[in-house]
């Protein structure tokens, strides 16, 4: 477990308030765990989704005791009606009735996803079975992006063998992204990081810095960092930096000795998904991290989408932070 103060203080912020998460892939062994585990505990009220004669085989396959765990199958759900009604008014001309009630018949994520719309849980999630684009397809057409946001993102928290906290981005969401769309996630995952109580300090990174390398890639993360600097000047941020300029500061008196963040960055913009999935991963296999997350951030309420490799240890963790997001939309 990630015995972090980001963990932590998601906890303490959601004490008490009987928030709401739903997990769409009720017939995951792990999310079934997790989602039995919280029941039992109270921090929070989760909500599976499911075939309940498929949920209960899971269950008694893996010695599960269901107990009070509130179980809903979305084909006979009594807001099944209301909520494809909300579907096509979401939609906004794109889908008809029938539309709706087939795909919310069809994928659970999407039921999920208007279960959260229409108030009936604070946060949902998915992705254990499925893949991200599963997961993030019915939150950005039904739930989406928060005004002056063009895209949601996805940041993997870090946490150090010795409590150390980093947050990685996109590691998620965007293949790839322009220098506006970087700026944006600067900003954004900045607001997270703050939601989770660090103080951001943020390096848009490169494989150049400050002008050491030539090209197009170098060129957009400069933009990029000047662009990110229109849209919060007070934001301490810097770029283009490598790595080791961002996080050393003996490096970084060496090749940029007029970087505000001095070796100090805390939190990193990867320049696309490529290099942030393979960033965060490193950290984990070789630096002992461990990955909190994905985490995304841009939508008007909180989903978050899991990794196919989770453990139940990881659905339960999320699940506190999809529901301290609920609380603090400076993290969502």
């Amino acid at each position: 477990m990630a015995n972090s103060s980001i963990l932590e203080s998601a906890r303490e912020a959601i004490e008490g308030k009987n928030l709401k998460i739903v997990f769409p892939e009720g017939n995951d062994k792990r999310i079934l765990e997790a989602a039995i585990r919280h029941n039992e505990e109270g921090l929070l009220h989760p909500i599976v989704l499911g075939d309940k004669g498929e949920i209960q085989k899971v269950a008694n396959e893996n010695n599960f005791n269901l107990g009070k765990l509130e179980i809903i199958d979305p084909s006979y759900d009594e807001n099944f009606d209301k909520l494809a009604d909300l579907f096509v008014e979401a939609r906004k001309g794109k889908a008809t009735k029938m539309d709706a009630e087939y795909m919310l018949k069809k994928d659970r994520n999407y039921y999920g996803v208007m279960m959260v719309k229409a108030g009936m849980a604070d946060g949902m999630v998915s992705g254990a079975i499925g893949t991200t684009g599963d997961t993030i397809r019915p939150a950005l057409q039904l739930i989406k992006t928060k005004p002056g946001v063009s895209r949601a993102s996805g940041v993997m928290v870090m946490i150090g063998p010795n409590g150390e906290q980093l947050v990685f981005a996109d590691t998620a969401v965007n293949i790839t992204l322009e220098s506006q769309e970087m700026a944006e996630v600067a900003v954004e995952s900045a607001e997270t990081a703050r939601g989770f109580g660090m103080d951001p300090r943020v390096a848009l990174l490169s494989f150049s810095t400050k002008g050491s390398a030539r090209h197009d890639l170098v060129d957009k993360v400069s933009k990029a960092t000047r662009k990110a600097h229109q849209l919060n000047p007070d934001l301490p941020l810097d770029g283009e930096l490598q790595f080791d300029a961002a996080i050393d500061p003996a490096t970084a008196k060496n090749k940029a000795p007029k970087s505000e963040l001095a070796g100090t960055a805390n939190v990193f913009i990867f320049p696309d998904l490529q290099a942030g999935n393979i960033g965060y991963k490193i950290a984990q296999r070789l630096g002992g991290y461990k990955a909190l997350g994905p985490i995304l951030q841009g939508l008007n309420q909180p989903v978050n989408d899991l990794s196919r490799g989770c453990s139940a240890q990881d659905v339960y963790e999320i699940a506190i932070i999809t529901a301290s997001q609920s609380v603090d939309k400076s993290i969502s």
